[in-house]
């Protein structure tokens, strides 16, 4: 299996590029997404972290293929 290191680097910046897009168009969105994620029990955030991760691997698997 061929690993190219450069495509793991463009996805973290990619990544981060989205992230500070949401930020910079949604400040006030983001932040009550924030105080919303510090209320809910580790459990659920656990979960959500797990399922997104694993549609992400998904999609990977599907471009790749």
């Amino acid at each position: 299996m061929d690993l190219a290191w450069s495509d793991l680097a463009v996805g973290i910046a990619l990544a981060l590029v989205i992230e500070g897009a949401l930020y910079t168009l949604f400040p006030d969105g983001m932040r009550k997404i924030m105080v919303q994620a510090l209320e809910q029990p580790a459990s659920a955030l656990r979960f959500s972290g797990l399922t997104i991760a694993f549609a992400g691997l998904v999609i990977i698997w599907l471009i790749r293929g």
